[in-house]
């Protein structure tokens, strides 16, 4: 009999890269809608700052979040799959 090998990929590693890919694009694509909606509604150039940071830092909260519940779900995933 031959000793188990034990495994080792790193393409687990580029999960972040998607996410981070991700989480951009949806960010600067609500962000952006965000902001244009608040200027077409005629907002002091003031509040329109205030709205777009806010939705950055809200979004970012969120973001985080999901992602580290997916990758905590994925993690017990592959474990339970590995033994």
């Amino acid at each position: 009999m031959s000793k188990a090998q034990i495994e080792t990929h790193k393409s687990s590693r580029a999960g972040w890269l998607r996410a981070a890919v991700l989480g951009a694009n949806d960010g600067t694509l609500s962000t952006a809608s965000l902001v244009v909606g608040v200027t077409a509604a005629g907002a002091a150039q003031k509040n329109i700052l205030l709205a777009g940071v806010a939705s950055l830092v809200a979004g970012a909260m969120s973001m985080a979040a999901g992602e580290y519940v997916s990758v905590q779900s994925q993690a017990g995933v592959e474990r339970a799959a590995t033994a």
